[in-house]
């Protein structure tokens, strides 16, 4: 191998860092191959920058020069040659920047090779001071959301309109600080764009606590949610029993009495071709009306079954008073106008977000809200197009129960919108947040739609699978650091970085924390006295199915 230059063991810290540290013997396509002096990378060791001092460590960056420009690159892997004198490394190249002629230091950096080094370039260590330029956000919108790994000072920023323009995935084991760092993220998005449009689905009652100051907050107290905003397959979720041909049949006769009942209203009247679909509304009283008129227009008293089963269960559902947020005929008025303007948050009054607690809503018909509301957001977008435009970011907590792959596929609606949503939503003005902790168990393709990902520690290796083939390929180096992550640290790759970092999220003060603490076994097991009153009055709630 070529004698590297300057190798002076008491050369000052400036004058090493000016020595090459590597060199390069093999390039192919966005990677390449480097060897490494170990005595150079030692004698780097204890430098006071930590990015120096991390010089050539796996998922550290290296710079090389080519031409007039500054290339970086990502170390992946590393190798002791068969001699055990050099070090080799595998390397993914991230892209180039200008050099400072006064200081040597990267200037305007951009993602992205133009021209690949050929083998025996020379590599050098990447400094704090570059590393502040390839993290400039310029004049680019952003938030900062916390530190680069492994600096104290250097700012990581994300790029809001990258960010959500394109869509994002927030990924990790539970116990992560998943929901924590989900939060700061929200929050400084809406300390960005105060009168911003956010809806949250949350699954668990957990980010209530956390946007009481900048959130509008709704339940199944208050989201009054009329049921003749849903769409025909909604309805069928809802209303039908049956299974195999029977189905088929019972949907026939829900589809030909649905649009008897919404041609029934005043505004039905006014529309000349009414569809299932339209979201007019009508009385549910109306819908058993014709479903009974329609089976006494019957011959044979055999053919009764498909109406009595669908007449059955709209009874049903209505008398429930665990459905009255949705199906109470308080609900029958036209609000759909105000329904909007609650929830998508049009206009904000400085209260951007939209959190939809979602746990106290009946199993049965969870996936049929947050398909509604799902689906709700993207259709505004659509009717909406020839008008001013107000984008809407969609966050999904627990996204693979909503959006599930073959193996756990159930054909529900909520699952075929938000594919839709991932697949043509930034067309329409839709972003969409993706949080889980089992990015396996998403539909196939979703997580690719998803421009930006930052992922947070996997503990499966499946998951971790899954995550390194939607990220792209110059973050693969990062993604081998994922199982060690400590909690709240993550690896942000995509359209939302400049290049992939590892980012040790900011603390976030105790009021703006979603209420997802772990319980203290330990210390709550000490606890006694007035179980009594405590089994008592939750027994009350259980009852009355209340919260």
């Amino acid at each position: 191998m070529t004698e590297m230059p300057g190798g002076d063991a008491f050369a000052t810290p400036a004058a090493r860092l000016r020595d090459p540290i590597g060199m390069v013997i093999e390039i192919a396509g966005s990677r390449g191959q480097i060897v490494f002096d170990p005595e150079r990378l030692a004698a780097l060791g204890g430098h006071d920058d930590p990015i120096i001092a991390a010089a050539g460590s796996v998922g550290s960056q290296v710079k090389l020069r080519v031409g007039g420009i500054w290339l970086v690159a990502n170390v992946r892997s590393l190798k002791l040659t068969d001699d055990g004198e050099r070090i080799t490394a595998l390397v993914d190249f991230l892209g180039e920047g200008d050099e400072t002629p006064e200081t040597g230091v990267l200037a305007r950096f951009r993602r992205g090779v133009t021209r690949y080094p050929m083998p025996g370039c020379h590599v050098y260590p990447l400094a704090t001071a570059d590393l502040r330029e390839i993290y400039a956000t310029e004049d680019r919108a952003h938030i900062e959301i916390g530190t680069v790994h492994p600096t104290r000072d250097v700012r990581a920023a994300l790029y809001v309109d990258a960010l959500l323009g394109k869509h994002f995935a927030l990924l990790g084991s539970t116990g992560t600080g998943k929901s924590t760092s989900a939060a700061l993220i929200l929050h400084r998005i809406c300390d960005l764009a105060p009168q911003g449009h956010i809806l949250m689905i949350d699954p668990h009652g957990e980010y209530a606590a956390a946007f009481t100051a900048n959130g509008a907050i709704f339940d199944v107290s208050n989201l009054q949610m009329p049921y003749w905003l849903m769409n025909f397959a909604e309805h069928c979720e809802v209303f039908l029993t049956a299974t195999g041909s029977s189905r088929q049949m019972d949907a026939d006769i829900l589809a030909k009495c649905l649009l008897l009942a919404r041609g029934k209203s005043r505004l039905g009247q006014e529309i000349a071709k009414l569809t299932v679909d339209a979201p007019i509304p009508y009385l549910l009283g109306d819908l058993i009306a014709f479903i009974q008129l329609e089976m006494g227009k019957l011959d044979r008293a055999g053919d009764t079954a498909p109406y009595m089963r669908l007449k059955t269960k709209i009874e049903e559902i209505k008398a429930d008073p665990r459905y009255g947020f949705m199906f109470s005929g308080l609900l029958v008025a036209d609000t759909m106008a105000g329904f909007i303007e609650r929830i998508f948050r049009l206009p904000g009054g400085g209260k951007p977000i939209s959190i939809i607690d979602v746990s106290g809503v009946p199993s049965e018909i969870t996936a049929v809200v947050v398909a509604m509301l799902s689906r709700m957001v993207f259709d505004f977008a659509i009717w909406s197009r020839n008008e001013p435009q107000r984008p809407i970011l969609l966050v999904c907590e627990e996204a693979h129960r909503y959006i599930p792959n073959e193996r756990n596929a159930d054909a529900s609606s909520v699952g075929r919108i938000l594919s839709r949503i991932a697949k043509e939503g930034r067309k329409y003005g839709v972003s969409l947040g993706l949080i889980t902790q089992r990015p396996s168990d998403l539909a196939e393709g979703v997580l690719s739609q998803c421009g930006t990902i930052i992922a947070m520690r996997l503990n499966n290796d499946r998951d971790q699978a899954f995550v390194r083939a939607a990220m792209p390929e110059g973050a693969r180096g990062f993604l081998d650091s994922i199982p060690a992550l400590r909690n709240r640290e993550c690896i942000i790759s995509g359209e939302g970085v400049a290049i992939p970092i590892r980012v040790a999220f900011d603390d976030l003060e105790e009021a703006k924390r979603p209420a997802s603490d772990d319980p203290l076994f330990s210390s709550l097991w000490t606890e006694t006295g007035d179980e009594d009153a405590i089994i008592a009055r939750t027994i009350k709630r259980w009852r009355a199915q209340g919260r």
